[in-house]
């Protein structure tokens, strides 16, 4: 989870493990739910509201958007499509 500005080269840092933290340290390289915002105070209030979630109340909200939790991000980039 978090907050950027450009969602494309975040998750292109990801999948290269350039930044620190869970998503390197679990080796997850998947895009599967993000939500878009025009106001950056909007999505950091978002993304704090969902961080006190539940995690079977997160995994309901993909499913709702993205059902076999395919990469949204699989064709962005030649090097990672299937």
């Amino acid at each position: 989870m978090g907050v950027t500005n450009n969602l494309e080269r975040r998750v292109h840092e990801h999948k290269l493990k350039l930044v620190k933290g869970h998503t390197k340290k679990y080796g997850i390289a998947r895009l599967v739910y993000y939500e878009v915002f025009n106001n950056i105070n909007d999505a950091i209030r978002r993304e704090k509201q969902l961080k006190r979630y539940p995690r079977e109340y997160k995994y309901n909200l993909i499913e709702r958007e993205n059902l076999y939790w395919d990469d949204m991000a699989r064709d962005w980039y030649k090097e990672y499509a299937l």
